[in-house]
């Protein structure tokens, strides 16, 4: 019993350092972003396209950082903005279909499957699930 929990201890520290070296950088470069002013400019630039899903200009770095980095620098944007819970749940949906493209496309690459369908698909169900939700919630 006391080595499992010295087990689940190490892998618990491990998994908070793992996601903490991803988390810490990106939610300082978003608060730098924000008082430098740069936020504000994404946000009013991108809040046109942005607007067909309900959802800010600033909300674009989410989604840049989830499809190009990975899921959690994209939960690190999020922590940093101000955006409402349907939002947020927006985001999260989209998310949850394009995350991560470069590596979940280089796994599906190797089973086989064609780049292009992939991509068109993960893409395509985020958007399409962006826009449904901001018109259903």
């Amino acid at each position: 019993m006391k080595l499992t929990f010295i087990k689940g201890l190490k892998k618990g520290l491990s998994t908070t350092l793992f996601l903490a070296k991803i988390i810490i950088p990106v939610y300082f470069f978003i608060t730098l972003l924000k008082y430098t002013g740069i936020l504000s400019w994404i946000s009013t630039y991108l809040a046109p396209i942005m607007g067909i899903f309900g959802l800010p200009g600033d909300a674009a770095i989410a989604l840049v950082f989830g499809n190009f980095v990975n899921i959690y620098a994209a939960l690190a944007v999020i922590s940093g903005l101000s955006l409402t819970s349907k939002e947020i749940t927006i985001l999260a949906v989209m998310l949850s279909f394009s995350h991560s493209l470069f590596m979940e496309t280089a796994v599906a690459k190797k089973t086989g499957l064609s780049v292009m369908v992939v991509l068109s698909l993960r893409i395509g169900l985020a958007l399409i699930s962006g826009i449904v939700l901001n018109v259903v919630l």
